[in-house]
């Protein structure tokens, strides 16, 4: 958009922006719109880093109802005003970024607990609610949602739903759209709009599923009930040493065919072993960490514990760490993503993130670790699996360069151009372009060659939903204003 602010129309439509919400509920001030123009995505992070102006919105809006969410997308439509949803501001691939200035919508003022049903076993909130407040409000009921990424202390809900998050319990009690029983829409023309309340019918397409993982582009998720489950009466971890990946990966696929159930798997390989798992854990071994847990009924776990290490063992492992080496992993699980053992400026790191099915993952990964160190021989590539289903796993692998060009632009291009080789090589051999950080602006150039000509149905609903492109645009491969 951008309008000078000493333009009248823009002092027009901030008059009308503060009939809507209120005051001191609408900024513009610097401070605001810095706060507001960088993400974790690493490029805005950099930019603004080498002494470059990020782009910044026009207004920071604070709603704290749905009606003043419809209100806001009204008088934007009016305007034809871009709008992008934030949340915490934790995501990696620039999905809130105003990249086209106008109105950010920051949601947390929307963050109220609406009811806790303990004869559903659900939770129905605002979707501005700070995860881990929602836990603590739960958990006080004697109950939890399963949620735990490892962004739960600074991400939203909507965050979340935005982007298909996951957390580490993920194997047993599935991803943020498992979870998710109903929505509340509002849409790019204003219309609160409800979407069915079970999330299992057969009722027509499933518009909740439509919603989730749309980063913003379809509409505001404005409120959500998600099921809780009861807090287990154990949670038990073991870790096992294998020789080298495929081994681990032959053992862990092995725990997922059993149906055991586990709530947690994760596979280290040898490089992320050797760096991250000895400077977490203090562990200090060479070969592939495989680290897995079940929770439940005490006597439960301790059967499926016994089941899964013989697997385990009869995949030949290098060693058994036994289960003082699998709740250290547990009780730190979140530090591999903070400072000091999580990568930081002056290095530029990416997490090329995909899902494939077991008979392509293995290719994924070599694939991905071939072309970034063939091309990019400065660069290191690690990797470990982190949320396992019955039928593949995810791969979190990530490049790293020590020093980044000075140069912004050419620090981009570089990134940019990593980002570019690696994925069309998880593409060519069975994965996708991402798992559960979501697609943003990092990767909306590659979306068409993803889905092919399945890419123009996802263009003619986001056309019939946003008839004048407001909400995120130039995200998701769907085209700017």
């Amino acid at each position: 958009m951008q309008l000078a602010k000493d333009n009248y129309m823009y002092q027009m439509i901030r008059c009308e922006l503060v009939d809507a919400v209120g005051a001191e509920f609408v900024n513009s001030g610097a401070a605001d719109g810095l706060g507001h123009s960088i993400d974790y995505y690493w490029i805005p992070e950099m930019w603004h880093d080498r002494g470059r102006e990020p782009q910044r919105p026009d207004f920071i809006v604070h709603p704290g109802s749905t009606e003043e969410v419809a209100k806001v997308m009204k008088i934007a439509n009016q305007y034809k005003i871009p709008v992008t949803p934030w949340g915490g501001g934790s995501g990696s691939q620039g999905g809130a970024l105003p990249v086209y200035g106008g109105i950010i919508l920051d949601m947390k003022r929307m963050n109220r607990v609406i009811e806790i049903d303990t004869r559903t076993l659900s939770v129905t909130c605002e979707t501005g609610i700070n995860a881990q407040h929602l836990e603590w409000a739960v958990e006080k009921a004697g109950y939890s949602t399963m949620h735990f990424p490892a962004s739960i202390a600074c991400a939203t809900i909507g965050g979340f739903l935005a982007h298909r998050g996951t957390g580490v319990l993920s194997t047993k009690y599935g991803k943020i759209e498992d979870m998710v029983m109903s929505l509340e829409v509002v849409t790019p023309t204003g219309e609160i709009i409800h979407t069915l309340p079970v999330p299992r019918h057969a009722s027509g397409p499933d518009l909740t599923m439509l919603f989730l993982g749309s980063e913003g582009t379809l509409g505001v998720m404005t409120k959500v009930t998600l099921k809780i489950h009861p807090i287990p009466e154990a949670r038990k971890f073991h870790a096992f040493l294998f020789p080298d990946m495929h081994t681990a990966m032959t053992a862990g696929a092995g725990l997922m065919h059993s149906r055991l159930q586990p709530c947690a798997v994760r596979l280290y390989d040898g490089p992320e072993t050797a760096k991250l798992i000895k400077r977490v854990l203090g562990i200090d071994r060479e070969g592939a960490y495989l680290v897995f847990g079940f929770d439940g009924p005490e006597k439960v776990v301790d059967l499926q514990m016994e089941r899964a290490c013989e697997i385990c063992r009869a995949a030949g492992p290098k060693e058994d760490l036994g289960t003082e080496s699998g709740e250290a992993w547990w009780k730190n699980r979140y530090k591999f993503f903070y400072p000091p053992y999580m990568f930081h400026m002056p290095q530029a790191f990416g997490t090329l993130d995909t899902v494939a099915t077991f008979s392509k993952i293995e290719n994924v990964y070599w694939a991905m670790k071939n072309v970034v160190e063939e091309n990019f021989p400065e660069a290191s590539f690690i990797g470990h699996f982190s949320h396992w289903y019955d039928w593949g796993c995810m791969l979190y692998a990530r490049f790293i360069f020590e020093k980044a060009p000075d140069d912004p632009a050419e620090a981009a291009a570089l990134y940019n151009r990593v980002w570019d080789l690696a994925i069309r090589a998880a593409i060519r051999e069975g994965g996708v372009i991402n798992e559960h950080h979501g697609v943003g602006l990092k990767l909306g150039r590659l979306m068409k060659e993803l889905y092919g000509p399945a890419m123009y149905v996802l263009e003619d609903i986001k056309k019939q939903l946003d008839p004048n492109n407001i909400m995120n645009p130039g995200k998701m491969g769907f085209k700017g204003v």
